[in-house]
């Protein structure tokens, strides 16, 4: 006879050591190397391009989006710029900048690098794509990564004196400023390995993510040409296109041109994002950095180098080759450099069970734009994602005769390919350092959204520093909703109240759908009726978390510049 057993006396120390083991299990689970969700993209392109619908419009269609140098920034170095390479990536405005909303002086706004202040306003722009918009209550650290290489506003400064010059300056200051204006309480890092830095700040701060440093991350990168500087130095390497033209892996490829550009991601745990009902982007699966170490130069690149970063970070997503059909390339379109990174491909990639797998470059389209460059190929890779196609290589019409395609069945795109089924499902972005430092990261598409009943909406709220920048937000939003879907309407709802409760002024919309949401805000945008659209009504009824692409904020952009008293 097998005689029941006794039961078990709980006792203060079982007690304990349940506790504790149950408190071990939720840190394994909150340190445990997972994919991070991206829930917030802020853009700035050439072309005028600042949002992703612009961007794919742009890249479906291969556009050249490089121009010549501006005057306003020519005027300044005439005699240094004459025979030094002008055609490139610009910015429009660049030394444009809303001081104000940032709470930042005339003074102190004039000695920040312009790309200072461009980071601001893109990392602004993502938190609010993300609807998670920091405030002064934030109490989970948000860790802050900048990719940033050049100095060319200390060419600006002539004689000009006084306590804003240093941290006006200095790159660290370009992330310690992020999280000082915006309250950020993570670790605050410039990441400066050149042509790689925004790809490596993304690998940092999804470290740091896994490891608790941070619960979230804003990454960003940044690239602005202001003065003839770096130029020189590039063309004394001939690495820049004499046409020109950045024909990446094409027989006529001669160099790249240089480019403008920013562009900033806020990402945290995928589960932390499901459970936190985000809007997904993507998923980052897997990253790597390794470094070229003795290559054939300390500038060369290294083809061993770059395939086994390329493995590095598919055995971090635990993902083998044949689940890759995209690769973002490096693709600077130099005659040396791309045959080496195909051939890095192709060793990578050998044994993918004869997948085609599809190659492209951003640089063909807006030109390198260097510490950014890693970051923008990961925001076209996304929009990539999100459309299921795979866009044209701009510029492409002949194969490179020094790359190989023997190995891999390499593919470029001449016009939007769809992404099937029979092509890998996800992409790898590749960022190479001139000074050796390489990035590979893997990206996937984001899951798909659970189907969820919605409270019925009554409102919204919309909100700006000042009546100026609260009537044109309203002119915007007008515009958007009359090309936005009625079942869209809550998402917006929600969406700009989420994003506008953080500013100054606030105007409260009373409509239950889209058209009389738009009837509200056509008056808004007249000042004279301001007081018969703003309500201080009763509570609102509580609005689902679903976020919508909105409008960017409109900023009221003063010009900043060392020299000037403005």
């Amino acid at each position: 006879m097998i005689e029941p057993a006794s039961p078990v006396a709980v006792t203060p120390m079982s007690r304990a050591l349940a506790t504790i083991n149950r408190l071990k299990g939720e840190l394994a689970e909150r340190t445990a190397d997972q994919p991070l969700a991206v829930v917030g993209i802020g853009l700035r392109f050439p072309g005028q391009i600042d949002d992703l619908g612009a961007l794919w419009q742009a890249l479906s269609t291969g556009r050249d989006l490089t121009g010549d140098l501006p005057d306003r920034r020519r005027q300044r170095f005439s005699a240094e710029w004459a025979g030094l390479p002008q055609r490139g990536g610009f910015l429009g405005d660049v030394f444009g900048f809303d001081a104000k909303f940032f709470s930042i002086g005339p003074q102190e706004a004039r000695a920040m690098d312009p790309q200072h202040r461009l980071l601001l306003e893109v990392a602004w722009e993502a938190f609010e794509n993300g609807a998670c918009v920091p405030n002064s209550r934030q109490s989970n650290p948000v860790g802050v990564y900048v990719g940033i290489s050049t100095f060319d506003y200390l060419d600006w400064l002539g004689t000009a004196k006084g306590p804003f010059l240093a941290p006006g300056a200095g790159h660290c200051f370009a992330a310690g400023r992020i999280a000082h204006v915006l309250n950020l309480t993570g670790p605050a890092v410039a990441i400066d390995t050149a042509c790689s830095s925004s790809l490596v700040a993304l690998h940092l701060a999804r470290q740091a993510i896994c490891r608790g440093e941070c619960t979230s991350a804003l990454v960003a990168g940044v690239n602005l040409v202001l003065s003839p500087r770096t130029t020189r130095l590039l063309h004394y390497t001939t690495a820049l296109s004499r046409q020109g033209v950045c024909r990446a892996f094409d027989a006529r490829a001669d160099g790249f041109v240089r480019s403008d550009g920013a562009a900033a991601i806020v990402v945290k745990r995928l589960s932390d994002a499901v459970r936190d009902a985000d809007r997904i982007h993507a998923v980052i699966v897997g990253s790597a950095v390794n470094q070229d170490a003795r290559s054939a130069a300390l500038t060369a690149p290294s083809a061993p180098a770059q395939a086994d970063v390329i493995g590095r970070a598919l055995k971090d997503a635990g993902l083998g080759v044949a689940d890759i059909g995209l690769i973002e390339a490096h693709g600077t379109g130099t005659a040396l450099g791309d045959p080496i990174e195909v051939a890095g491909i192709a060793s990578a990639f050998t044994g993918n069970g004869g997948r085609k797998l599809f190659v492209g470059s951003l640089k063909a389209n807006t030109g390198h734009m260097e510490a950014a460059a890693g970051i923008g190929g990961l925001v076209k890779v996304i929009a990539s994602l999100q459309q299921r196609t795979i866009p044209p290589l701009a510029h492409f019409t002949t194969l490179n005769p020094r790359i190989d395609l023997a190995r891999v069945p390499i593919a470029f795109a001449s016009e939007p390919t769809p992404w099937t089924s029979d092509i890998g499902r996800f992409a790898g972005v590749s960022s190479f350092g001139m000074s050796g430092t390489n990035a590979h990261v893997v990206v996937g598409s984001a899951p798909e959204e659970q189907p969820r009943d919605r409270a019925p909406v009554t409102g919204f709220e919309i909100g700006a520093q000042t009546p100026t920048a609260l009537r044109e937000l309203a002119r915007r939003y007008h515009t958007h909703l009359a090309h936005m879907s009625d079942h869209d309407f809550a998402a917006f709802s929600y969406t700009a109240t989420a994003v506008g409760r953080h500013h100054r002024m606030r105007a409260r919309i009373a409509a239950r759908d889209r058209r009389a949401a738009m009837a509200a805000l056509h008056s808004l945008t007249d000042a004279s009726s301001l007081y018969s659209v703003v309500a201080e009504p009763e509570s609102p009824n509580p609005l689902d978390r679903v976020v919508a692409d909105l409008p960017n904020y409109p900023w009221e952009r003063k010009e900043y510049v060392l020299g000037s008293t403005s």
